[in-house]
């Protein structure tokens, strides 16, 4: 059975992630993008990071995030994300993933991060194994930019002419 390449889930901004002007405060992004990456992993493709980490002492490790701001997101707002694998290598993964409202009529934020995979038995960064990179050649989406702020200013554009 194919692996889909775009993940999706949804949730809602909640009070505490957000600054006194009803958006989600910019320092919280991040752990909405990370989380719903989790569960989509989870549920898309059966990988449960944090009984990895406990059974085989690998995991990953966040190694760079670039994040755009596009529309704020608000209090009790629900929201969608997609995320995808856009980039990988023996030691390294890299992910897309997209905020929009709840239709996905409205991109709001879009963020690149990029993961190492890390032995946590030797602490330094590990090969992924035979049956990871098959997984991530499976599911590889790759955009035509090559550079976050190439595909920032592209995400932009189509966002000022629509």
């Amino acid at each position: 059975m194919d692996k889909p390449k775009i993940l999706t889930s949804s949730t809602k901004i909640r009070f505490q992630d957000c600054d006194p002007f009803n958006h989600l405060n910019n320092g919280r992004y991040i752990d909405y993008f990370i989380n719903q990456r989790e569960d989509q992993v989870l549920d898309a493709y059966g990988i449960d990071i944090f009984s990895m980490i406990l059974k085989e002492k690998k995991g990953w490790v966040i190694s760079n995030t670039q994040l755009a701001y596009l529309v704020p997101a608000y209090t009790m707002e629900e929201v969608s994300f997609e995320s995808q694998t856009i980039a990988y290598s023996k030691k390294h993964l890299q992910a897309e993933v997209r905020m929009f409202n709840k239709d996905k009529t409205v991109l709001k934020s879009v963020a690149w991060i990029s993961f190492v995979h890390f032995d946590l038995k030797k602490n330094k960064t590990t090969e992924h194994s035979p049956k990871f990179m098959q997984l991530f050649e499976d599911t590889v989406l790759p955009l035509a930019e090559k550079s976050f702020d190439e595909r920032e200013k592209n995400l932009r554009t189509i966002k000022k002419n629509s």
